[in-house]
């Protein structure tokens, strides 16, 4: 039974199939693993070789930010043009923090230094050799990879600083230091390999050891120097180094002449990585084991929770095959049972939405408003064509098909409607009955096709009449129509009979007869305050009187009834 069930199909074979992955991940990793070794290191260093770039790059971005940036600020320039020098070292010291960078160096218009932020009381000297603040007595902003007397490496920035006039008072020149042991330390951290800067040939700060002091002092290999100080080429590959085997990189620092000053090292202890290799092969091996003890434990237990809102699925959509809207299933997720679970949601909702348009175009229908139905935009597919062919039905049952006005079943709901809000709030209701005259003889001269026509105009006029949503307009039946008119007295609605018989007597019919006259039309009409006594009934027949009053008089007349 349990082999034949949705868990037992699928939790067999999955056991099988995670054993057979799970023994052959092991066994091939166990043979491949020092395949890929060389490729791990590879993958690592290069990973190290990116940051180390990015990281070289950052320093000329913060040192150009931090340069520009005190360079503009007014009281930076007011101390610079004072020579107030205890005032630039007041202002500049904090800015190396929030900036990133070491140091700041700040000179006048003759490149004499006034202040150096990482040597308070060495100044008076002159720095004008320096490209960066050459740049900026120039007027230009310079960011190079320099030396100097007191800095060896590092990154630097200068930007000229000017007065309220516009003129040159000096230089404010920021750095980023690689010649200090706190930052190969701080990038060792970063990048977890150890780092050197070389001034020329020599280290001057190192994270590298060398009978337990840091090895400053000590060259760079005469083979790679060649390649990298003298070809001016970087160099990836294995070396030894103290008698230590690392995968290494050096890359050359270029200054303003686009000269070899300095070299960057990067280097990863083979021993260690290998070291690291080997015990992630044998981690991987030990939690394989477990993973795979644990995932055939786990395995019934995740396949009964997926099967569960399955059997939820599959009952409530036999309810809704069975005519059932009311579902239980909510499953939230973007997987396949969640989606099943949205879909199913989905056709529902569309189904009750269309119910519910149903039902409030049915109450609006039997209010006489023809105008409200569902809004067939508002559904895809089928379900749009089912709504198409509702509203088409609805029209049906609803509208006049040649004039398109509601025809004499919907006035008769709307009367009922609008007599009962007139009992309920005492306000008078009229009522307009309109004949076209001698239309019989306008279809015997011109047709009754060109007499539709004419009732279509007509049926134009009589909707476009009407300035008030409550006002409502149907055709009462051949050429004679109504007109409802709620809230309104009888002198409110002889004006409105009036100014239609008026635009009527005015309208030029369309016909394919010069022969023919302009067609007019009488008026009946009656204004009632209903109760509960009234009859709906003996209120058409007073306005049926009015109209055939009108006929009596000659036609072409509105009268009221008395």
């Amino acid at each position: 039974m349990f082999r034949e069930s949705f868990r037992g199909k699928i939790i067999l074979p999955t056991i099988l199939i995670v054993s057979f992955l799970v023994i052959g991940l092991i066994s091939y990793s166990s043979s491949k693993f020092f395949t890929y070794h060389k490729s791990i290191i590879d993958e690592t260093i290069t990973a190290n070789i990116s940051s180390l770039r990015f990281y070289l790059d950052a320093s000329k971005k913060n040192a150009k930010a931090a340069a520009t940036s005190m360079a503009l600020n007014v009281h930076a320039i007011k101390a610079i043009q004072e020579r107030n020098r205890e005032e630039i070292l007041r202002i500049f010291s904090p800015a190396p923090e929030l900036y990133r960078i070491s140091y700041y160096t700040v000179c006048d218009n003759e490149g004499i230094v006034l202040a150096r932020t990482y040597q308070p009381d060495y100044f008076g000297d002159s720095i004008a050799n320096q490209q960066n603040v050459q740049d900026a007595l120039g007027g230009k902003i310079g960011s190079y990879f320099e030396s100097g007397t007191e800095v060896k490496v590092a990154a630097r920035t200068g930007a000229p600083v000017y007065d309220a006039d516009g003129a040159l008072i000096g230089v404010v020149s920021a750095g980023v230091r690689f010649d200090v042991d706190s930052e190969v330390d701080a990038l060792k951290k970063r990048l977890n390999s150890d780092i050197t800067v070389f001034f020329q040939d020599t280290r001057i700060a190192t994270t590298l050891m060398q009978n337990g002091q840091r090895a400053k002092g000590t060259t760079i290999d005469p083979a790679i120097a060649k390649i990298v100080i003298e070809g001016r080429q970087e160099y990836l590959g294995d070396t030894s180094i103290f008698g230590v085997e690392y995968r290494t990189f050096y890359t050359p620092l270029f200054n303003a002449g686009s000269e070899v000053f300095a070299v960057f090292f990067l280097g990863m202890p083979l021993a260690e990585l290998k070291k690291a290799s080997d015990a992630l092969l044998r981690d991987g091996i030990i939690i394989g084991a477990i993973g795979l003890a644990v995932s055939i434990m786990l395995l019934l237990a995740i396949i009964s929770s997926i099967s569960r809102p399955l059997v939820t699925l599959a009952n409530d959509m036999d309810n809704v095959a069975a005519g059932n809207l009311h579902i239980s299933a909510n499953i939230q997720g973007e997987d396949e049972i969640g989606r099943l679970s949205k879909a199913l949601h989905g056709a529902v909702s569309i189904v009750h939405k269309l119910i519910e348009d149903i039902t409030v175009t049915i109450a609006e229908q039997k209010k006489g408003n023809t105008e409200y139905c569902l809004d067939p935009g508002a559904f895809h597919g089928d379900y749009k064509t089912l709504a198409d062919s509702i509203v088409k039905l609805a029209n049906l049952g609803s509208k006049d098909q040649l004039t398109g006005l509601p025809n004499r079943h919907s006035f008769d709901n709307r009367l009922d409607f609008e007599w009962k809000r007139a009992i309920r709030e005492k306000t008078p209701l009229s009522i307009l009955l309109i004949d076209v005259d001698r239309f019989k003889n306008y279809n015997d001269l011109f047709g009754h096709q060109q007499g539709d026509v004419a009732l279509q105009t007509l049926a134009g006029v009589y909707a476009h009449s009407l300035n008030r949503a409550a006002d409502f307009t149907a055709r009462w039946g051949g050429e004679e129509f109504t007109i409802l008119l709620p809230n309104t007295d009888s002198g409110g609605a002889l004006k409105i009979a009036e100014h239609i018989r008026e635009k009527i007597e005015k309208t030029s019919i369309p016909c394919v007869d010069a022969r023919a006259a302009n067609i007019t039309v009488s008026v009946g009409v009656h204004t009632q305050i209903p109760d509960p006594n009234s009859v709906k009934d003996d209120f058409i027949a007073h306005a049926d009187k009015a109209l055939y009053k009108a006929k009596a008089h000659g036609r072409n007349k509105v009268m009221l009834t008395p």
